[in-house]
Order: structure tokens, then sequence, then C-alpha cells
């Protein structure tokens, strides 16, 4: 099975540029979106032999979250049941036969770090949500998850130490979520390899020269490592700030 996750920083914005195209090559048996900036009923859009599913946030364009699945769940789930975190659609899962998925907005901290308690209390709680789940089934779970963990996995980590989504609390809790039973599939595969992102800025002509950040992951179980096959980043296609992350695996 082919999973792919892409933050799309607007939907509507990326339809215009090549989105079903890019679908259509990716060929995905799911297709996992962030920050849609969508409420119900503001877009029409299916591609054959896929169901979607969505997460809206309650505030008008502003973050969302969506699965494109050609594979009939047995059950979908919007949020964590935490009301604290479930205003902003930034969860949905996919309870399949053999695993769960989970994808997966993390907040971001933002400028000034107004919003890194808040971020705090959300990492333990996702990963007691998480753990909640693998003890049922192995889970999947990919997404922006606003965290370059180590310093290979961004252009410039000195000048950016204490910026949002490059804090020593932040690169903390992914240490703790991964030493919970999680693997980062791009490492598992790729474990020294340097200059691959997942998120450039739009200053500074950031992305002609590659300084970017890898803050978007397909996390895995860890007993699912003798199914995983490959994890690669689609650094090539463009529409957004981000770009989509892959994982293949015998599912």
């Amino acid at each position: 099975m082919k999973f792919i996750s892409w933050n799309v920083n607007g939907l509507r914005a990326v339809l215009g540029k090549g989105f079903a195209q890019v679908f259509d090559q990716l060929d995905a048996d799911f297709v996992c979106l962030q920050e849609t900036k969508l409420q119900a009923g503001q877009i029409d859009l299916a591609f054959q032999g896929y169901q979607s599913f969505w997460n809206y946030a309650d505030k008008k364009g502003y973050s969302g979250t969506a699965i494109f699945t050609r594979h009939e769940p047995l059950a979908v789930t919007q949020g964590m049941g935490i009301d604290t975190h479930d205003h902003e659609g930034r969860v949905i899962t996919l309870e399949m036969d053999t695993f769960y998925l989970v994808t997966c907005y993390t907040p971001n901290s933002q400028d000034g770090l107004l919003r890194l308690d808040y971020r705090m209390q959300w990492e333990d709680d996702f990963r007691a949500y998480l753990l909640g789940l693998d003890a049922h089934k192995p889970v999947i779970v990919c997404g922006d998850l606003n965290v370059a963990h180590q310093e290979i996995d961004l252009k410039n980590p000195k000048s950016n130490r204490r910026n949002a989504g490059f804090t020593d609390e932040e690169r903390a809790k992914m240490t703790t979520l991964l030493d919970a039973g999680f693997i980062d599939t791009f490492r598992h595969f790729h474990p020294d390899l340097e200059g691959v992102y997942s998120w450039w800025s739009y200053r500074f002509q950031a992305r002609a020269k590659n300084a970017g950040w890898r803050i978007d992951y397909f996390l895995a179980s860890e007993r699912l490592a003798p199914q995983l096959q490959s994890a690669s980043i689609h650094t090539d296609i463009m529409g957004s700030d981000h770009c989509p992350v892959e994982l293949v695996a015998n599912l």
C-alpha cells in the first residue's frame, strides 16, 4: 500500500496549481491532507475510486484535515475526543482491518512561542491517544507534526534553535513519542541523508536555496518495521510551501 501525506496550505489554492494531476500521478491508496483551510460545503472534490473524510476547524479558513482512501474503513473518528483540542480540525483516524491510520496537523507554537505551553499539552495528549490505539492495532501516523526532530532535519539548526518547530521542548516531545514505540520511517530508511526537506518558507527564496525543514512525517508502530518497504519525500512537487511525503508498506 502507498500512503501520501501533504500539507497543502489551502486546498482551494492548490487546486489551481495542478493538485488533481498530482493526485493522479501519485496513485496512492491513502492521501492525507493537512491545512485544507475549508468549511463543509465550500468545495466539491471527488476522485474516482476514492472515499473522502474531512475534519473542519470551527474557525473559517483555518487548519483542517482530510483523507482520501481507496479502502473502506471500519470506522472513522474526527479529533481525539478531548474538547480542548477538537475545535481546530487537526486529527482524523481511520480504523482499517489490521491497522489504524491517523493524520495530524500539529499546532504551531507560533512566533514568540506564544502557544508553546498549549503545544506541550497537545503533545502529551496526542501521544496518549496514539498509544491507546496502538494497544489494539498497530498505528501509522502522518502529517505536518511541526517539528524538525534533529539538526539534520533543517538547513540552519543553530540560528533556529529557539524558533517554533525547533525548540528543545518540541524536539524532546518527538523523542518521547518515538521512544514510546514508534519509528520515524524516513530516518528508518535514510538515517544519515542530509539536505532533504518537506517545508520551505515563502520568504528569502528559501525553496530555491533549499533552506528547508523536514517537519512532515510518517511514523509507524515499531512492530510494523518488517512490513515497511520505502519512505520518500517528493521535493519536486510544487503547489504548497510543503511537499508530499510518502510511505510504502506491505499491509
